[in-house]
């Protein structure tokens, strides 16, 4: 899993970067720009979108229904900001569309944790790990036939290497395993950031104009 992130970071490289209007002593004076302030927020929605997640796992885990509720209900909201991220610039269809896919990410994750907690099924963990990666290449397609700047392949690996997280997590916490699963959150969050990065890079270059 680690290969592929390096691999999948590597790939990113020459198109993450939000297009910059300002440098030197002027981008000192005016502040942050347009793009780094929409680079920000979306990587805190990616950020909340994994918190969320864990804190429905955790929930479960503990046996928490009420805590489990909320937390369910905030990853859906979560997932209704980031669909709404898209919309200034493909319109409101093709935000219900990636609302749709997120909510079928979410869907195969519970279909994991439900696999995994209290005690391991292996045939449902397999089942839900194929619609996790149908779904990684459904949400991969949608994004890349949207903007020629987000390759289909780098998306398919940077949204696997997501998934793939979201399985060690709740094994990790099934298993007791919180030193692992500390590293586990760690790895995570910093792939959140290369994920939103690619994402607001991807969207900067075909719309230029809108962060001037």
């Amino acid at each position: 899993m680690k290969t592929l992130l390096i691999v999948s970071t590597l790939a990113l490289m020459t198109f993450v970067s939000p297009p910059s209007h300002a440098t030197g002593a002027h981008a000192a004076t005016e502040g942050p720009s347009k793009a780094v302030s929409t680079q920000m927020a979306v990587r805190d929605l990616w950020v909340d979108h994994i918190f969320w997640i864990r804190s429905v796992v955790v929930a479960k885990a503990d046996k928490n229904k009420k805590a489990e509720t909320l937390a369910d209900q905030q990853v859906v909201e979560n997932a209704k900001k980031i669909a709404g991220v898209i919309e200034p610039f493909y319109g409101k269809p093709a935000s219900e569309k990636l609302f749709g896919l997120l909510a079928g990410h979410y869907g195969a994750v519970k279909d994991y944790m439900n696999a995994t907690l209290p005690t391991p099924n292996t045939e449902k963990q397999k089942s839900a790990t194929e619609k996790l990666t149908t779904n990684a290449i459904e949400i991969a397609t949608f994004l890349s036939g949207a903007n020629p700047n987000l390759p289909k392949d780098t998306l398919v690996s940077l949204l696997a290497a997501h998934g793939g997280h979201h399985i060690a997590q709740i094994n990790e916490i099934q298993k007791k395993d919180f030193t692992a699963e500390a590293q586990t959150w760690a790895d995570m969050k910093q792939h959140m950031y290369t994920l939103s990065d690619a994402l607001v890079g991807g969207i900067g270059k075909q719309f230029p104009e809108k962060f001037k």
